[in-house]
């Protein structure tokens, strides 16, 4: 019986400071090489502040290390952040002061290097991050109540004035004791598998649980943020955020601020005035898989310091990064041009739910409507044969509920008489402006029976506000690309069925066969209708947050579609354009007698046609 409360309460008589200084030490020893911990110490200790024989970080220091443009505003809420990661895994010691150690544990986050130390916590950064984000409602807290629970955390004997360290700091009020009935949705998993590799877990239980139930993170603070990960999606571990300082003109800011909203409005934040964790949860965990990405090189600036020569490092086992390589990736454009749609912008938007690996440096043009014509011919012309993965974007602009001319209203026309309530939200746009999209893993071609794509393939939404529809296998009806005389509709269809062949003329062809969530082109490539049906039942899932059903039509402005691949993947679509076309040329010079079959069976015996191959036109 005497063994069985030895552990706890040995637990118990460890303070959580000296714990704190137990998990630093750990994450030095574990999650850096030596070179990378000398390096972060000459790094720590060239700019920390000394108050007080204590050595610190400000706010100032951290983001002028960082190269956080003033432009974007962000540095009271990534040093607030910092503060909350500082104190980790005891959020009542939250606002920490960024020393040594408390800077340590920001980085070892930050990179996710915790792993090799926390098994457990494999995937709960995300959550960590918000809580490091958000404030408790102001409503339902007391301020005074927080400033005296400052004081109390504060280690004893260190003489430093807390209120000139953490000034403009708000107090974390998320993280006081709650008695909410869902323990479960507040348990901290990474802060779990932290104190349990201190053997200390009864001090989770004795206090250390945080409240997501009333917390929330302010709109602004949120869209701040996200400009800042738009800016560092593609960013490597040694390159300077300078090299994007053309993104914080002012052009280029008011796009990226966009580009922001389209994703700050997927929160429900014209419902609150912030982000609440349930919606969190949900738009990050489906639509933002990708989302935090870029802090890990961002934060990997820490391990390279200008006063370390990585070229003497001699050790096999953690060989030196070579910095002539990487300056090489880094002159590399991100995107050989931009499209109609596709910028910087957008291409960062899109590495937040597509790794970064298949798109940086490795997209190019196949079609752009506005050079090659917005026709089925051109877009077959452009797209197929290409053996990688591709991107399809569309933009348009809503059309009125009542067609303004013929065409909109021969459009109409062909769309289910069914109306749906409304659109899907203006966002926080002024404008009637709409991006979709597809990722669409396998290569186009002319359907007829079976639709091409695999679960893999995604439906999106980018503007005016951001959502991926995750590929279901309720049915596979993913991706159709339809030219042929004898279907009632031609076009491209993202989650609709194929329409059944018709044999004979019809002057009235019956509608189109829109799936519940589905994107189709019209065959003039001039309209576009997105649905979305929460009845479910089609390729792909509704939407997790829009609980409604609506429908969006609109004029095609700009349609384009990126190749996934480099030099490889493009040689190969031009070998394979090559041969068709000697085929073609091939058949087109044989001059037919009277008798076709027999003219067929000498063309066959010579390999032109048949045995798999196409026989085209003769």
């Amino acid at each position: 019986m005497g063994q069985g409360h030895a552990g706890p309460q040995r637990t118990r008589n460890i303070s959580t400071e000296q714990l704190s200084h137990e998990l630093a030490s750990r994450f030095a020893k574990r999650c850096f090489t030596p070179i990378e911990l000398y390096s972060f110490q000459d790094v720590f200790r060239s700019l920390a502040d000394v108050q007080s024989n204590v050595h610190y970080w400000s706010e100032d220091t951290l983001c002028r290390y960082l190269e956080i443009p003033d432009a974007l505003q962000v540095g009271p809420v990534l040093y607030r952040s910092a503060t909350y990661l500082g104190a980790f895994p005891f959020p009542s010691l939250a606002p920490s002061i960024l020393s040594f150690e408390a800077l340590l544990k920001v980085v070892v986050i930050m990179t996710e290097r915790y792993n090799r130390v926390l098994k457990k916590g494999n995937a709960d950064r995300v959550r960590l991050l918000f809580r490091s984000l958000a404030v408790f409602d102001n409503a339902m807290s007391d301020e005074v109540k927080d400033t005296e629970q400052l004081k109390e955390v504060s280690p004893e004997g260190e003489e430093i004035d807390v209120k000139d360290v953490t000034h403009g700091m708000q107090s974390f009020a998320i993280d006081d004791p709650t008695n909410d009935d869902d323990e479960d949705e507040d348990d901290d998993e990474l802060a779990l598998a932290a104190l349990e590799s201190l053997d200390a877990i009864e001090v989770f239980k004795h206090g250390e649980k945080s409240n997501l139930h009333q917390a929330q993170i302010p709109a602004d603070n949120f869209r701040q943020l996200l400009m800042l990960l738009l800016v560092v999606a593609a960013l490597q571990p040694q390159e300077s955020l300078a090299a994007y300082a053309h993104r914080f003109k002012d052009d280029q800011l008011s796009r990226l601020r966009t580009t922001a909203d389209n994703i700050l409005w997927a929160f429900g934040v014209e419902k609150h005035a912030g982000v609440l964790y349930h919606d969190y949860n949900i738009i990050v965990s489906n639509s933002l898989p990708y989302l935090f990405d870029g802090l890990n090189p961002l934060f990997e600036h820490f391990l390279f310091s200008k006063n370390v020569d990585f070229s003497k490092s001699t050790s096999s086992e953690n060989p030196a990064p070579s910095l002539a390589k990487s300056a090489q990736v880094i002159s590399e454009p991100l995107l050989l041009r931009e499209g109609d749609i596709l910028d910087s912008n957008i291409l960062s938007q899109l590495s937040f739910f597509i790794k970064g690996s298949n798109l940086f440096r490795r997209l190019r043009p196949l079609y752009i409507g506005s050079d090659a014509g917005f026709s089925l011919g051109s877009f077959e012309t452009k797209v197929l044969k290409w053996r990688a993965p591709t991107i399809l974007l569309v933009a348009g602009t809503r059309l009125p509920s009542t067609p303004s001319n013929s065409r909109e209203r021969a459009f109409a026309d062909t769309i289910p008489s069914h109306r749906y309530p409304g659109d899907g939200g203006k966002g926080n746009q002024k404008d009637d402006r709409v991006i979709f999209g597809a990722y669409i893993p396998t290569p186009w071609k002319i359907t007829s029976k079976d639709p091409f794509g695999d679960p893999s393939t995604l439906l999106f939404q980018l503007s005016p506000i951001h959502e991926v529809f995750r590929a279901s296998e309720v049915n596979q009806n993913y991706v159709s690309l339809l030219k042929s005389p004898s279907l009632p509709h031609s076009g491209i269809a993202i989650g609709s069925p194929i329409p059944s062949s018709t044999k004979t003329s019809n002057a009235n062809p019956p509608p189109l066969d829109l799936g519940p969530v589905s994107l189709t082109l019209n065959d003039s490539l001039e309209f576009g209708v997105f649905t979305h049906d929460i009845g479910g039942g089609g390729s792909f899932h509704a939407s997790q947050t829009r609980k409604f059903s609506f429908q969006e039509r609109f004029g095609i402005d700009a349609l384009e579609v990126w190749g996934c691949g480099g030099d490889e993947e493009a040689k190969r679509q031009r070998e394979a354009w090559a041969f068709e076309e000697r085929e073609a040329r091939l058949r087109r010079q044989v001059n037919l007698g009277k008798d076709i079959e027999a003219d067929r069976a000498l063309l066959e015996m010579a390999g032109l046609v048949g045995q798999h191959r196409s026989g085209g036109s003769i």
